[in-house]
């Protein structure tokens, strides 16, 4: 990523960008009871609303973020909520590089559309460890996000990405997250061998 999309990021977070979204996706909150505890990696994970949610579920947890921003505020409030996260700071661009080695029972990888980075996660996981994944999906109608066709995935490329995992879940469309704003998304549970 270059230092002005860095720039722009850290400038997002600096100006309250997402300060009332401090709730998890709706899609880990409904899963977060079927999924296995142990180290989890948040992916991309901004000013860390899903880390903070794995930390206080009982995850052992590192978050990976460019936004060096976005990692001060998250940083504070885990310590305000007297929760201990690994906060990281690198560039998924070039993931072998940013992302650290697990292995990982959960790596959660949340709106950040990225069509290379599932097998670098794939590999990150443990016998048996999940990876949820919610990405903004190709639409026409009036929702929150990117609005950029580069940020936004095809209908189906999530599931094919995922090939070699166990899918358990998938669904493609219009959600309406616990902020009242209405997504287009790809959203995915899948595993690997136990």
């Amino acid at each position: 990523m270059s230092q002005a999309e860095r720039d722009k990021w850290d400038e997002r977070y600096r100006s309250g960008a997402y300060e009332d979204r401090t709730h998890p996706t709706a899609l880990l909150a409904s899963w977060i009871a079927r999924l296995p505890r142990g180290r989890a990696l948040d992916v991309a994970c901004g000013a860390g609303r899903n880390a903070l949610f794995l930390a206080s579920s009982g995850y052992a947890v590192d978050a990976l973020d460019i936004s060096a921003a976005g990692l001060e505020r998250a940083r504070a409030e885990a310590t305000r909520l007297g929760l201990d996260v690994t906060w990281l700071c690198g560039d998924l661009e070039d993931p072998e590089r940013a992302l650290p080695r697990g292995p990982y029972d959960l790596v959660v990888w949340v709106r950040y559309v990225n069509a290379t980075l599932l097998p670098h996660l794939a590999t990150r996981l443990a016998r048996g460890g999940h990876l949820l994944c919610e990405q903004h999906l190709a639409t026409t109608a009036a929702v929150v996000g990117p609005r950029t066709a580069a940020f936004r995935l095809q209908p189906g490329e999530l599931r094919a990405a995922a090939a070699g995992l166990d899918v358990v879940h998938y669904a493609e469309g219009l959600v309406v997250d616990p902020d009242g704003c209405t997504a287009a998304l790809a959203q995915l549970v899948a595993r690997t061998a136990a």
